[in-house]
């Protein structure tokens, strides 16, 4: 199912996108790149490197034709402030330690529906350096949706008076990899190719 339309924003998820179109413009600035590409036809899964809480904010304000679901850890519904915002933006909480099939058939409903899935390819936002690992979880979860996987690039963390830039990227195509079906070398391969694409990003900026 295709969503190729704007959608209708609820109140608090416009709220969201009018705070971080404040902060991105003035003491916390970020710069977007190519953030037309957002707007291609749903339902797509957005993958992006993580460096601050702020992430899905910032990126949810660029998207202007879509309202994202991401998916994050179950830990921030105990976090004061943060569990208020995900939960106004419908975000799907995952156990990142065990397998979550609650969270999994939340994340296929999502794009099944023609929405926009968003998740964190790294799972973590401490990681020693750009897409160091990349949770295989993500590889399941878009080889079973089949739907192209657009990669977003923020160069910094975002951070008060340092402006940081975010590079939206062209869609993966990963039909040859769902045609071979769901085993171990696909997903190994799948998060080869996030790897490689995030890299190749931040190389051509440089």
């Amino acid at each position: 199912m295709e969503n190729n339309k704007p959608q209708k924003r609820n109140k608090p998820y416009a709220f969201v996108q009018f705070l971080a179109n404040v902060l991105s413009h003035t003491i916390m600035p970020v710069t977007f790149h190519n953030r037309e590409q957002l707007n291609m036809d749903a339902p797509y899964i957005l993958i992006a490197n993580h460096q601050s809480m702020l992430d899905p904010l910032y990126i949810s304000y660029a998207c202007k034709k879509h309202e994202i679901r991401w998916l994050g850890k179950k830990e921030i519904a105990k976090m004061p402030v943060i569990s208020w915002f995900a939960k106004k933006m419908n975000m799907i909480h995952v156990d990142r330690h065990n397998t979550d099939m609650a969270a999994m058939r939340q994340c296929m409903g999502a794009v099944k529906s023609g929405q926009v899935l968003g998740i964190f390819p790294e799972g973590t936002r401490h990681q020693p350096d750009l897409m160091h690992e990349v949770e295989s979880g993500t590889a399941f979860i878009a080889l079973r949706a089949g739907v192209p996987l657009l990669p977003v690039y923020t160069t910094r963390r975002i951070s008060f008076f340092r402006r940081a830039h975010t590079y939206v990227g062209q869609p993966m195509d990963i039909s040859d990899l769902k045609a071979q079906g769901m085993n171990t070398e696909t997903v190994e391969t799948l998060c080869k190719r996030i790897q490689e694409t995030f890299w190749k990003m931040r190389e051509n900026i440089q």
